[in-house]
């Protein structure tokens, strides 16, 4: 149908052209699942908004102070069990600073680390076989911008994620990085990556002590924690239990499985 007609149809009253005037544009519906959820702790009753919601509100004290640090500090190390939100809230304040043009891009850098098993030789040139290492961070990143935004920021070079391995040597100046699943890296590897911090930028590393999956001993965040404690200019955050905000039976399944 062309144009022209298609208005004639609309003028004749054979349309109604209110029902064309938000074609193209993406919604966001509530959706209620009936489950848990952080905002709505007690189940049914309060629907819950799944759209981008800009500010950020820590759901624990903990989550709190990892956020304060954030602000406050150029190096953090947030600490903790699973589902505390770490990765999440350390990409959306990195997503908040580049945005704000606080810096000029955002670094990621994971460890490609296998949990556990092997999934032997993976096809297709070197994105294609870090790629599920790296997808976790391309999961938090669009759950604060749109996939054709987070291409496109990568493609203008806004934003890098990257392993660990291709982090030597390099100068990360204004710059906001996060270095997730940091309990899978050794003490030298760590050491290698919080020397890359440079001017005007935020580093943010996050991992559990507890759930490495390296051999016993090898792991370098606690030790590199420890260390860091006494000193003023580093704030080292550590959450727990109570600050988990996924399903409730997370935070049981760790209490007895530890």
């Amino acid at each position: 149908m062309t144009k022209r007609a298609l208005k004639r149809m609309v003028r004749e009253g054979a349309f109604d052209s209110a029902q064309f005037e938000d074609d193209g544009k993406v919604r966001r519906l509530p959706v209620d699942r009936g489950g848990w959820s952080p905002v709505n702790q007690g189940g049914r009753g309060d629907d819950r908004e799944q759209g981008y919601v800009k500010t950020i509100k820590p759901k624990s004290v903990g989550q709190a102070q990892l956020i304060e640090a954030i602000d406050s500090k150029n190096l953090v190390m947030a600490l903790g069990p699973a589902g505390t939100g770490k990765t999440y809230l350390a990409i959306a304040k990195a997503v908040e600073a580049l945005e704000a043009g606080k810096v000029g891009r955002i670094v990621l850098s994971r460890p490609a680390v296998e949990a556990g098993e092997s999934i032997g030789f993976l096809p297709g040139d070197m994105e294609d076989k870090l790629a599920p290492y790296l997808r976790p961070l391309y999961d938090a990143l669009s759950d604060r911008l749109s996939m054709k935004r987070v291409r496109a920021l990568m493609a203008e070079g806004a934003i890098e994620i990257a392993p660990v391995g291709y982090m030597r040597g390099r100068t990360l100046n204004n710059a906001f990085v996060v270095i997730d699943e940091a309990q899978n890296c050794t003490y030298v590897q760590l050491k290698m990556l919080l020397t890359r911090l440079g001017w005007h930028s935020t580093m943010v590393v996050t991992g559990d002590p507890h759930q490495s999956d390296l051999l016993p001993g090898v792991s370098g965040l606690a030790e590199v924690a420890e260390k860091f404690d006494p000193v003023d200019n580093i704030a080292v955050v550590r959450l727990a239990e109570r600050d988990i905000v996924r399903h409730p039976l997370v935070a049981e399944m760790l209490g007895v499985l530890t």
